[in-house]
């Protein structure tokens, strides 16, 4: 019986276009698409393929075989007109094998003193990794390793961790400039935070958010800076801080945050959700590993405002060695 009558019958799965294309064996790519515009990604993907196939010797028949896919289906994907799936990706980093990650693009092998640094640091526990992150920065000298003694004081923190109440109040103390990192945004944009983002989009805001760091950092030798919560989403604004200044993760129960954000009228990135302490639950879930690389660690939860408020003063003025 033919495959068709038992598809009609209902005996037989019905093909896909994909599978279709997974059963052909032809080794040159499918007819009618030399000509075609290629997309870069997929232009990319595909020699990215053929350099890793050159590079491990491997005939195009060998990885289809290994990756289980027909010859067919790894021609398109290496001519670059090939959109193959996820599965299908992994399948042939699999028979090539490499990560994921290395046939996609990833920066981390883009070269071999890359791939040689990466596969030095796999499976190295955190505490290794940052201080391999430190001695790079010294080395290249973009700092890191005395950042503990700078008198920029940093603090970092989910919006509604106290960073601009207590930032104020140790700035005083210090005799300090106080330098909000979210106005200097706004001025250096000539909108609020709020328009910024919904004008430009994320990426804007982090441009001129890394624009306000670098400038804080020029002009101030001794502050005390409130950061922007998501500032730790960007890896290079984020080791800017960490090289030049002396940081503080201020923690808060999600109870907390959600109630000193409500206090200002804000309930930005939650206002449009039902669910907004769960949202709130999963950022700080999401950005406890980054907030975690600051120095110091404070909970302005566990008591009221004043005692918070000379718990910080004492961490900041021993690392200062300011009289307490």
């Amino acid at each position: 019986m033919s495959s068709t009558i038992l598809q009609l019958s209902g005996l037989a799965p019905s093909l896909t276009t994909t599978d279709l294309d997974l059963t052909k064996a032809s080794t040159g790519p499918a007819e009618g698409v030399e000509g075609e515009e290629k997309n870069p990604f997929l232009a990319a993907l595909g020699d990215r393929v053929r350099a890793l196939r050159a590079r491990r010797g491997m005939t195009r028949k060998a990885v289809a075989i290994a990756a289980d896919v027909s010859e067919r289906h790894l021609a398109n994907l290496e001519y670059g007109v090939g959109n193959a799936s996820i599965l299908v990706l992994l399948q042939v980093a699999g028979a090539l094998q490499c990560s994921l990650g290395e046939l996609i693009g990833d920066v981390t092998t883009l070269s071999p003193e890359w791939l040689l640094i990466r596969e030095l640091l796999e499976q190295r526990d955190d505490a290794t990794l940052q201080r391999v992150r430190i001695a790079i920065g010294e080395m290249l000298g973009t700092g890191g390793g005395n950042a503990g003694l700078s008198p920029r004081i940093a603090l970092i923190g989910l919006r509604g961790a106290g960073k601009s109440t207590l930032g104020q109040m140790l700035a005083d103390d210090l005799g300090f400039p106080f330098v909000e990192l979210s106005r200097e945004i706004e001025k250096f944009a000539g909108c609020s935070v709020s328009e910024i983002q919904a004008l430009y989009g994320v990426n804007a805001y982090r441009r001129y958010e890394r624009r306000a760091l670098e400038e804080a950092i020029q002009i101030y030798p001794e502050a005390v800076i409130a950061t922007p919560g998501g500032l730790v989403s960007d890896a290079a604004t984020f080791n800017q801080l960490l090289a030049h200044c002396t940081t503080v993760w201020l923690q808060a129960d999600p109870e907390d945050h959600m109630k000193r954000v409500a206090a200002q009228g804000d309930l930005r990135p939650m206002a449009a959700s039902k669910e907004a302490m769960e949202d709130l639950k999963g950022i700080l879930t999401g950005r406890a590993a980054f907030y975690s690389k600051a120095q110091f660690k404070l909970d302005t939860s566990a008591q009221p405002l004043e005692p918070t408020f000379l718990a910080l003063r004492e961490i900041v003025r021993k690392v200062l060695q300011l009289p307490a």
